[in-house]
């Protein structure tokens, strides 16, 4: 992690940090450990990190559980072991909520009760960072989605203040790094992440992000770095040249 893909996690993850002024001195950081291989792999960064005199801060490693089946709860407590994490689980029966409430369309209910439930959790244990482990390629999928299928250009942000709870700030420290290079090293870790776990939508439910991930794909066989100019377009927006933006609720015309 620190030698071997030092250029490709290591660095970008501490840029991420610096950059964004994500975790500074003081801090208690929450990390959302969904058991996929991207939280897991931040979790141990985190974990690595706290080792090291960049900066003085505490960390906990918190799953939500949303009733996951016991074959994915022991693969969390398998890998968190091999990785050395010390898990904080709460059981929470959002999967439940959901299948009741919105059986055809889960999806968008259960991110915002698990979202919810996340910053909860982080106040509970006197954190004011809520870490997440959406990486480079989260970020371009999202501009695009919002794009696509909102009629928006916005995007992942690296750092957001919670609107319901006072005090903390989700991070996204995983921000310049790329997916393969998560899957590469938590693949020669020996380390087999789980899926999104979900016992409502069952594989079921079409998947936006894998339609935009497919999409990159394609287009970047014409224009290898077209990947790399969604991201950046995100920092490059010239208000002289759009119709119309919104800021603080309020939308705006170009000839206002």
């Amino acid at each position: 992690m620190i030698k071997k893909y030092r250029k490709e996690l290591w660095s970008r993850f501490i840029k991420s940090i610096k950059e964004f002024n994500l975790i500074e001195d003081g801090d208690k950081v929450a990390v959302a450990v969904s058991g996929g291989k991207d939280s897991l792999l931040l979790a141990r960064m985190l974990k690595e990190l706290t080792r090291h005199p960049l900066v003085d801060f505490e960390v906990v490693f918190i799953v939500m559980d949303p009733g996951y089946s016991s074959w994915n709860r022991n693969k969390i407590e398998e890998n968190a072991k091999l990785l050395g994490l010390d898990l904080i689980i709460e059981d929470k029966a959002v999967f439940d909520v959901v299948a009741k409430k919105a059986p055809d369309y889960p999806c968008y209910l259960c991110a915002r009760m698990r979202r919810g439930i996340l910053y909860s959790l982080a106040e509970k244990y006197g954190c004011n960072k809520l870490a997440l482990g959406h990486h480079y390629d989260d970020v371009i999928e999202t501009t695009m989605l919002n794009l696509f299928y909102s009629g928006t250009f916005k995007t992942m942000l690296p750092k957001v203040s919670a609107e319901n709870f006072e005090g903390i700030d989700l991070i996204r420290p995983l921000y310049f790094v790329r997916e393969k290079d998560v899957s590469r090293i938590m693949k020669r870790a020996g380390i087999a992440p789980m899926d999104c776990g979900c016992t409502v939508a069952a594989g079921e439910t079409a998947s936006k992000r894998k339609e935009m991930k497919d999409l990159i794909e394609k287009l970047k066989h014409e224009h290898k770095d077209i990947d790399k100019s969604i991201f950046r377009a995100a920092a490059n927006v010239n208000l002289d040249n759009i119709l119309g933006w919104e800021k603080d609720g309020r939308k705006y015309r170009f000839d206002d």
